[in-house]
């Protein structure tokens, strides 16, 4: 039997786990197969192996439910310093003019517990991925960002917010001024931007980026 064990934080193609589950089962899986043990069609998995996409944490789990075999290092896994968060991979988060939300699919990803700053089992936290280079270099495009979910709390000035603000959503620096807001960039080539009066009301608050990932490899 194969002696390969999957760490979190590394990367498997889909071509990868096929070979890895024949070696692991002593049975010749094929595209039809994996199709079936991770509830998609076989025609998905063929246009993800041409596209050379890489497998989630939560299909290798399910992978090796139906399969019967190990494919972690039960080492990684101590539930009680892994949190698993949404990652919405379609959902993109402008740090420049702004991205309308096309998708919602969404999978659950482990993250050590450490990574996230002041976590908490009471608080609501999700994945989404930078586009941009406004708020450059502290974040870059196709970061992933890990967001507090917004409880009704004060906005604490020139912390890193992820809003929606006339249909787009957007990652900025907010400061709160009586009855306006300031949104600002960390690329200077950027201007400020003021919401003030009524149209505070049509800022809708998703959360604070409490961490930057830029790489899960």
């Amino acid at each position: 039997m194969s002696s390969i064990i999957f760490h979190i934080g590394e990367t498997m193609k889909l071509e990868e786990l096929i070979s890895i589950i024949s070696e692991k089962s002593g049975t010749a899986i094929n595209q039809s197969m994996l199709a079936e043990s991770l509830g998609i069609t076989r025609q998905t998995v063929s246009n993800r192996i041409k596209n050379d996409s890489e497998v989630t944490v939560s299909e290798l789990r399910r992978a090796e439910e139906f399969f019967g075999i190990n494919l972690f290092n039960d080492t990684d896994t101590d539930s009680s310093q892994i949190a698993y968060i949404d990652y919405y991979m379609d959902v993109f988060a402008s740090c420049g003019s702004g991205n309308i939300v096309f998708s919602s699919d969404k999978t659950k990803l482990p993250i050590a517990v450490s990574m996230i700053k002041g976590y908490s089992k009471n608080k609501l936290y999700s994945m989404i991925n930078a586009s941009g280079n406004s708020m450059s270099p502290t974040i870059d495009n196709g970061d992933k960002l890990i967001v507090e979910h917004w409880q009704g709390e004060q906005i604490q000035d020139n912390k890193i917010y992820v809003f929606c603000y006339n249909n787009e959503f957007f990652v900025k620096r907010l400061s709160k001024n009586l009855d306006e807001i300031i949104i600002k960039s960390d690329n200077p080539e950027y201007r400020i931007r003021t919401i003030s009066g009524k149209a505070v009301s049509d800022l809708i608050l998703i959360g604070k980026i409490i961490a930057n990932i830029k790489s899960l490899g």
